[in-house]
């Protein structure tokens, strides 16, 4: 089966949350017999790429959408499904040749739903997709589960949509030596954002404030100068996913702060926070609607509410820790892994070239 994605970037981890979930789960896709082809526009990341060979896959970088776009339709005539993403440069371009040419089917991926259905609340249309919206893809799939599916359905027209929740490749992410550069009391793995700040300030600016003899670290791209640090906090600027699991490990406890729109959206857990958990970390992390599907609170994860919860978890013993980390483990290796969303990838898309047209999928089956 010969399946195309049309995204945001896979070479390239920096600043952006896909392209290590597309990594794990293209690897896993290809075990299942898939042969895939990325387009990323040769562009924003030029510079910052942490990935040349693509294990399962192959890329295909374009200067233009003009310079490929002869090759990408002669391609789409010969696949069984094309993927277009949230946040890629030509998913208008990409969408519309697809549905023109494609003898398959046509699905587009929202990775970032939250955003995508609070900048349209805002009166701002996201411009990888058209006024038409959804309503032309055979299938929508979404990062997000739970309230947004129906919005994605009413705002947006998509006729079917399931969620594909985010994973981690637990042969990229697992158990590691620690290492001095990254020890701390209490990590943060997480690019800069306005829409978390107010997060990452209550829970690990206002933590270390009140805990001045331990030591914070955080780890990611794009931290302005005015970024309150103190003393005891730490940076290590972009880090590529190899040196993830080292920096996991080598801190008693780490921090999830879930961005503003997704935490009030729910049911959108966070790429990291299954990457932590795979690397037999101690996870403490905000809490939002829908988390608990995930993970079991207060047995597999901690939850923070306040500066006063982090403080309090930093005084657990390690022997209290310890069974949090390996159940949380147990758990992302049972059901969060790039192999088990694969199966599930694999299965909707199954399922949904075998549906007469215009039926909806669970009718059709």
């Amino acid at each position: 089966m010969r399946m195309l994605i049309f995204g945001l970037t896979v070479t390239s981890s920096w600043g952006n949350g896909h392209a290590t979930l597309w990594r794990g789960l293209i690897r896993s896709l290809a075990r299942l017999g898939w042969s895939i082809s990325f387009f990323e526009h040769d562009t924003h990341y030029a510079g910052t790429r942490d990935l040349h060979q693509l294990d399962g896959g192959n890329v295909v970088l374009y200067p233009s959408w003009e310079d490929i776009r002869h090759a990408a339709e002669t391609e789409i005539r010969h696949a069984d499904i094309v993927i277009v993403t949230s946040y890629c440069p030509d998913a208008v371009e990409a969408s519309r040749l697809a549905q023109q040419s494609c003898r398959g089917l046509t699905v587009f991926y929202d990775l970032d739903t939250p955003v995508t259905l609070a900048r349209i609340a805002r009166g701002d249309y996201p411009p990888y997709f058209g006024p038409e919206g959804l309503r032309d893809f055979d299938l929508v799939l979404s990062y997000t589960g739970g309230p947004a599916l129906d919005a994605l359905k009413n705002i947006l027209g998509a006729r079917h949509v399931l969620p594909l929740y985010g994973h981690v490749d637990p042969e990229r992410h697992r158990p590691a030596e620690p290492r001095a550069e990254f020890a701390a009391d209490l990590s943060y793995l997480g690019t800069y954002a306005a829409n978390r700040q107010a997060g990452v300030e209550k829970l690990l600016v206002a933590s270390a404030a009140r805990l001045p003899d331990q030591r914070f670290i955080i780890g990611g791209a794009q931290y302005p100068p005015e970024f309150p640090w103190s003393k005891n906090i730490f940076l290590v600027r972009h880090l590529p996913p190899a040196d993830h699991p080292a920096f996991f490990c080598s801190s008693r406890l780490t921090l999830n702060v879930t961005r503003e729109a997704m935490a009030q959206t729910g049911w959108c857990p966070s790429g990291r926070l299954f990457e932590a958990a795979a690397c037999g970390a101690a996870v403490i992390s905000d809490d939002w609607p829908g988390l608990d599907s995930f993970f079991q609170p207060g047995c597999e994860i901690l939850l923070a509410h306040s500066t006063d919860d982090v403080v309090a978890a930093l005084s657990l013993p390690n022997d209290e820790l310890r069974p949090i980390r390996g159940r949380a483990r147990e758990r992302v290796l049972s059901e969060h892994t790039s192999a088990v969303r694969a199966a599930e990838l694999d299965r909707m898309l199954n399922d949904a070239l075998r549906a007469p047209a215009n039926v909806p999928m669970k009718e059709a089956v």
